[in-house]
């Protein structure tokens, strides 16, 4: 399994996450349109926080389904967490938060929120 490092743009919020970088979702509902997030799903376990105290803040909207978090110093937006159709504990990672991906070589799925 690989391990990728992440972070926001100031560098508040890093993190590791374990997994195969296969493909990303480009989601059209109103938030990841405009945030322009390319998203990976993992297993939550895969996913751990350098600082679990670091400040994050989080957004919630619609069904409330997913935790979408930011940083509340430059706003960007690193990941969010949320149930999988199973129960089981998800992260979506974006992609673009990662570090030395080179995103022109990941498949990337459309996805259609907007109509969900």
């Amino acid at each position: 399994m690989t391990t990728y490092r992440g972070s926001c743009h100031c560098g508040s919020i890093a993190f590791a996450v374990q997994g195969e970088l296969e493909s990303a979702l480009a989601c059209n509902c109103s938030i990841c349109s405009r945030k322009g997030s390319l998203l990976w799903f993992v297993p939550r376990d895969q996913l751990q926080l350098d600082n679990p105290d670091a400040p994050l803040s989080t957004y919630t909207f619609n069904k409330h389904v997913i935790q979408h978090h930011f940083c509340p110093t430059c706003g960007m937006h690193p990941f969010g967490e949320g149930k999988a159709p199973d129960g089981s504990a998800m992260a979506a990672i974006n992609i673009r938060c990662l570090e030395d991906i080179d995103l022109a070589t990941v498949p990337v799925e459309l996805y259609d929120g907007k109509s969900q």
